[in-house]
């Protein structure tokens, strides 16, 4: 049984804090760009932006997964782009917070702050703009999700797929909910970036073991044969 496997149980923790994190940060950008929306047409925009965001997730799971199942080169491509989505993460953790709150008013529909505007001080925008915005960054958005999940439930196939789905709930149900509250307990966030940082770099010297001699590392790497990749292609 699954869940009595210690390592099923830790990679499934891992895919939920993953999902927890990327998911309010999706919550976020969308909130951020429907910010700039007149009142009628924001709900509009926010409900396509997570619509969109849970149909890239369902498609790059389809392909991502099969790909990682390669090996070599691409585990190595999958690890240098989950880097890259912790240096974002990064600068937007120590960064200032001041739109976070604009977004959070778009996604609440509440003017929280009592100026007598919802997002008043984002720049004003078209439904097109926004919606052409939202989807560009749930595309990125998407991929880094599905290849985090897929990283840390390595293969462990149930995790994947109960990780997938909650990514879909998260996003689709309790978007503006788990936004505020990585909003106001920023240490989750800050354990999430650990996490999928944990997973790029295991994912890139699982990949980079494929093609060089790298000694056992406890919990990141364990040795398997240099060429296998290339031996298992003929």
């Amino acid at each position: 049984m699954p869940f009595t496997d210690p390592s099923f149980l830790s990679s499934l923790l891992q895919v939920i804090l993953i999902d927890l994190v990327l998911a309010g940060d999706n919550a976020v950008v969308i909130g951020l760009a429907a910010a700039g929306l007149a009142s009628d047409v924001r709900r509009k925009a926010i409900l396509i932006g997570i619509i969109a965001a849970t149909v890239l997730r369902i498609f790059f799971a389809l392909i991502t997964t099969q790909l990682l199942a390669l090996g070599g080169g691409l585990l190595i491509a999958g690890g240098v782009l989950l880097l890259y989505v912790c240096w974002k993460m990064y600068r937007e953790l120590s960064s200032s917070h001041a739109d976070e709150h604009e977004a959070q008013e778009a996604l609440d529909n509440a003017d929280t702050n009592a100026d007598g505007t919802v997002a008043g001080r984002a720049p004003r925008k078209t439904l097109r703009q926004a919606v052409i915005q939202i989807i560009i960054a749930d595309v990125s958005m998407s991929l880094d999700n599905v290849l985090a999940v897929a990283g840390a439930a390595q293969h462990h196939f149930e995790a994947l797929v109960i990780g997938l789905g909650l990514s879909v709930v998260m996003m689709g149900v309790a978007a503006s909910f788990i936004a505020g509250l990585l909003q106001r307990f920023r240490w989750i966030a800050w354990v999430g970036l650990l996490i999928i940082l944990f997973v790029a770099i295991r994912m890139a010297l699982e990949g980079l073991g494929a093609f060089v001699a790298i000694p056992e590392i406890p919990l990141l790497y364990k040795p398997h044969a240099v060429g296998e990749v290339a031996g298992a292609a003929h």
